[in-house]
């Protein structure tokens, strides 16, 4: 486990370092955070997750959705999100900041994200493939801000600071 995780567990376990988390509620308005992942560039290509809720269906998960949008195609995917896939994209975060590519929730059901930091184009690329549902998979070339990596980060707190305690309830 990365120490960027252990800070995870900690701050969702004590109440001291919940004031970070609680600040960076007020700074939302206290909205509750839906972007899990934001990746855009200029050239109007993004990929992103959302959080849509709490699940109805399943009380340890959350309904989300994978949206693709370029100048060519676009399109949205169902996604079930639960703490271990949040925890699995924290150690995505800090294998793509050590430069490594990455592929995410490649051997479960549903849809899967990779990410080429040097994609066929010369570019980061992202793929989205939807092998075990529609058959189709889309791949996505665009270049993200420097910070792009601790920007996830700070979402993916965000996410688990208001999400989890709630699916453990």
């Amino acid at each position: 486990m990365s120490s960027w995780q252990d800070e995870m567990r900690d701050a969702l376990g004590s109440g001291e370092d919940r004031s970070v988390l609680a600040d960076e509620r007020a700074a939302m308005g206290d909205r509750p955070p839906r972007e899990l992942i934001s990746l855009a560039d200029d050239e109007g290509n993004s990929v992103s997750v959302n959080v849509l809720g709490r699940s109805s269906g399943w009380t340890a998960g959350l309904d989300a959705e994978i949206v693709v949008k370029t100048p060519f195609v676009s399109g949205r995917i169902d996604l079930a999100l639960y703490v271990a896939r949040l925890e699995s994209w924290a150690d995505a975060l800090d294998r793509l900041d050590a430069g490594e590519d990455v592929a995410w929730m490649e051997m479960s059901s549903g849809p899967s994200i990779f990410i080429q930091l040097t994609g066929e184009r010369d570019c980061p690329e992202v793929v989205v493939e939807d092998e075990s549902g529609s058959m189709v998979t889309v791949r996505v070339p665009l270049v993200p801000p420097d910070d792009w990596v601790a920007d996830h980060r700070r979402r993916l707190r965000q996410v688990m600071g208001h999400w989890v305690p709630m699916l453990s309830e």
